[in-house]
């Protein structure tokens, strides 16, 4: 009787503790839900769009996913409805996180004296955190005007990754396409840039 009862008691423990799980995994996907239609942002490859909501059976259970596509690298990707808060899917940011991204572009560009290797890999590391206002420091830190020193072939392929990704969420969030919204921000750093040139001097 005893031994039963601690059976009982132990798959009711069991029972209990997955259906806390999967509350909790419930609540995590409508608290960072995407429609169909809806922009996002996926961290390692910038603005993409919901085009689909599929549901899957794997190992038995049934798995949501939001099907996002990249047009821009003609790339598919399947989340796990469950799984996009914590791989850093998000909604296009507001319009503060904008301006404050703007500002930054508007501002003092920072070199460190660093192995380019290293500065390399941090400039990388913002632009793949999805954060906007990173994107912006590394797009600004690396333009270069006309009348400034050349970019070295690897600055130059950084920027571009910077400032597309900072283009493309623009472009989305103003409603305009990709060009217009690169042309926006290298408008804005050609207007800064002399004012920080006269002071490095």
């Amino acid at each position: 009787m005893g031994l039963s009862l601690c059976r009982t008691l132990r798959n009711w423990s069991s029972t209990v503790a997955v259906s806390v799980q999967l509350e909790r995994l419930q609540m995590a996907a409508k608290a960072l839900s995407f429609d169909v239609g809806d922009y996002v942002v996926y961290p390692k490859h910038g603005v993409g769009r919901v085009v689909e909501l599929q549901k899957e059976q794997i190992a038995g259970m049934e798995l949501e996913l939001y099907v996002l596509r990249f047009e821009k690298e003609r790339m598919t990707l399947r989340v796990p409805t469950n799984k996009a808060e914590g791989v850093g899917m998000r909604k296009l940011s507001s319009n503060k996180t904008l301006e404050e991204a703007i500002e930054t572009l508007k501002g003092k560009p920072k070199v460190k004296r660093t192995m380019w290797s290293r500065r390399a890999q941090e400039y990388e590391a913002k632009i793949n955190s999805g954060d906007l206002v990173s994107i912006a420091e590394v797009t600004r830190d690396l333009f270069r005007a006309d009348d400034q020193p050349e970019q070295s072939y690897s600055e130059r392929q950084i920027f571009e990754a910077a400032s597309s990704r900072l283009a493309r969420e623009l472009a989305a969030m103003e409603e305009t396409d990709e060009p217009s919204a690169l042309k926006k921000i290298l408008r804005i750093l050609n207007e800064a840039a002399p004012k920080y040139v006269k002071v490095e001097a």
